[in-house]
């Protein structure tokens, strides 16, 4: 019985020395599959030209020790460096290693409408009363530097449009407003439908739109904005 022991023992040594080769020979695979993969210093260097101002880097360029005790609309300076891989100048023309970036003391949501994009809701009726909002997902423009998360909510008013221009609305109305082709124009079927078998309501419903159309309360009818 011993001696059969010890003919085993070595064999299942050996079996697990096998499955730790195995096992290494698969993660040194798995480390390969990534290191070919493009790294996050290669995504970033692609996006951030190299030579120009540290000052005008975009934000995913460089690394700032934001402080968020500064003075709100003031400004404010922080200390700056390019991330691995990105040189850049100073004022003198000289490379710079660290910088000061000077900055409004704001968070990005309440930067300036003009400094973000938002995305369009077209589910939103925007001719509704009281007026409808609408949840957006935000992105601060690129060389627009702020402080926190730079993607964020906000409540915005429906704003979208479905590519109807009020002048071409207005002008339907008067010279073939009879005919309900406005109507028809906005894509309110069964009002034109009204006006054309109606004569235009007899001319009275013809110049009522006129009016609505004119003062923008009679709209498209995918509740879209005028162009």
């Amino acid at each position: 019985m011993a001696t059969i022991c010890q003919t085993w023992r070595p064999d299942r040594g050996r079996c697990f020395k096998t499955c730790g080769i195995m096992t290494l020979l698969v993660l040194d695979l798995v480390l390969q599959c990534v290191n070919v993969s493009p790294s996050d210093e290669e995504n970033y260097t692609s996006n951030c030209p190299s030579g120009g101002l540290c000052s005008r880097l975009p934000d995913d360029c460089i690394q700032c020790n934001y402080q968020y005790n500064c003075t709100y609309g003031k400004p404010a300076s922080f200390t700056c460096k390019p991330k691995k891989g990105i040189h850049c100048i100073g004022e003198s023309g000289q490379q710079q290693t660290n910088f000061s970036l000077s900055i409004i003391c704001q968070f990005c949501w309440q930067l300036d409408p003009s400094q973000y994009r938002c995305s369009n809701s077209t589910n939103c009726m925007t001719v509704s009363c009281p007026r409808k909002r609408y949840n957006a997902t935000c992105d601060v423009l690129d060389h627009v530097h702020c402080l926190g998360k730079r993607r964020f909510l906000k409540r915005l008013f429906c704003d979208w449009t479905g590519g109807y221009k009020w002048s071409t609305a207005l002008a339907l109305s008067i010279t073939l407003g009879g005919f309900g082709a406005d109507r028809f124009y906005l894509g309110q079927w069964r009002e034109g439908l009204g006006k054309l078998f109606s004569f235009g309501g007899l001319g009275i419903w013809t110049l009522i739109d006129v009016l609505l159309i004119g003062v923008g309360y009679v709209g498209p009818a995918d509740g879209s904005l005028y162009i």
